[in-house]
C-alpha cells in the first residue's frame, strides 16, 4: 500500500494578491482526498501541518511513512488527529483498538508507532509536530467544549465543538474542532479575523452534492473567496482571514497549528475594514 502525498508551499499575501482562480485554488484548496482504499496526505509549509484522509473501505490502511517528514516513521517526531466524518470505523494504534464514531476525534501522541485505519469510517487526518509526548485519547462530542455564538438575524446562529482544546485534551500544537450551524444560519466566522501566531486548514463537509461553501481567505483590505464542495478543503495562511457561507447546511472542522494553543489569540476584523 502506497501513501499519496503532496506539497503545498507558503504563499505571501503579495503574491497571493495578484493570483487569479486557477492559482488559489491551486495553492489554498484541496479536493480529492476521500477516496475509497486510500490514504491521501497533504504536506504544508504552513507550520509544517499534515492533512487528509484514509477511507479503509473493504481493507485496512496503515499509515506509519510519510517521505516529506523526512523520518523512518511517521509519528517519530509528530503528533495526530483524526476525525471520523463516516460510518463506525476502527484506528489501532501502539496495541490498542480504538472505535471511532461519527463526529468522534482520536488525539495520538507523539511516537506512537503504525496507525492503522478499518472500517467504514471516513477519516480525516491532521498532524504537526511535536516536541513531547501527550496521551493518545478519544474525545467524544459529549466530551468537547461547547461554544455558543452568532444570532438568526445575521444568519450565523452556530456551536463550536472544540475537542483538542487545553481544556479538554492535551496536545503539543494542534487545536481542532467542527461548527455546526442552527436551521438557517449559513456564515461562519463572521465577523472575521486573523491570527498572525498560527495557520488553519478548514474542512467543510455534510454539504449536499449541489451545494457550495463560499469559503472567503485574503488580507482583510484585499479578499478573495475559494468555491468548496462536499469533503474539501481550504489552506488558511497566519496573515488571511478564514470565513465562509454556504448555499445550504454544512458543518466543517477546523484545525489549528502553530505558536499558541490558546483559542481567543486572534485580530477581530471590523465589518467597515472588509474589502
Amino acid at each position: 500500500m502506497t501513501v499519496n502525498s503532496e506539497t503545498r508551499y507558503a504563499i505571501d499575501p503579495i503574491a497571493a494578491k495578484s493570483m487569479d482562480t486557477t492559482a488559489l485554488r491551486e495553492n489554498f484548496h484541496k479536493s480529492g482526498l476521500f477516496k475509497e482504499g486510500e490514504i491521501n496526505l497533504v504536506y504544508t509549509h504552513y507550520d509544517r501541518l499534515i492533512f487528509g484522509a484514509a477511507v479503509p473501505g473493504q481493507t485496512g490502511l496503515t499509515l506509519d511513512h510519510m517521505a516529506q517528514t523526512g523520518t523512518a516513521h511517521f509519528l517519530d517526531r509528530r503528533e495526530m488527529a483524526v476525525l471520523n466524518i463516516g460510518g463506525t470505523g476502527q484506528v489501532s494504534v501502539g496495541g490498542d483498538t480504538h472505535t471511532v464514531a461519527y463526529g468522534e476525534i482520536l488525539y495520538i501522541g507523539k511516537g506512537a508507532g503504525p496507525v492503522t485505519f478499518s472500517g467504514a469510517g471516513r477519516f480525516y487526518v491532521t498532524s504537526a509536530p511535536a516536541h513531547k509526548t501527550c496521551p493518545t485519547r478519544l474525545v467524544t462530542p459529549s466530551q468537547a467544549r461547547r461554544i455558543e455564538m452568532g444570532t438568526p438575524e445575521t444568519a450565523s446562529e452556530r456551536v463550536i465543538v472544540q475537542f483538542l482544546h487545553p481544556d479538554v485534551c492535551e496536545t503539543c500544537q494542534l487545536a481542532m474542532g467542527y461548527t455546526q450551524f442552527q436551521p438557517g444560519s449559513v456564515w461562519n466566522t463572521m465577523p472575521a479575523h486573523t491570527h498572525d501566531r498560527r495557520m488553519e486548514a478548514y474542512l467543510y463537509f455534510d454539504l449536499p452534492e449541489e451545494a457550495r461553501v463560499f469559503h472567503f481567505m485574503g488580507r482583510p483590505d484585499e479578499t478573495r473567496h475559494l468555491v468548496i464542495a462536499n469533503e474539501e478543503v481550504a489552506i488558511s495562511p497566519p496573515w488571511s482571514i478564514h470565513s465562509g457561507a454556504g448555499t445550504a447546511a454544512y458543518t466543517f472542522c477546523w484545525v489549528m497549528a502553530g505558536d499558541n494553543i490558546d483559542f481567543t489569540d486572534m485580530d477581530m476584523v471590523a465589518m467597515q475594514d472588509l474589502r
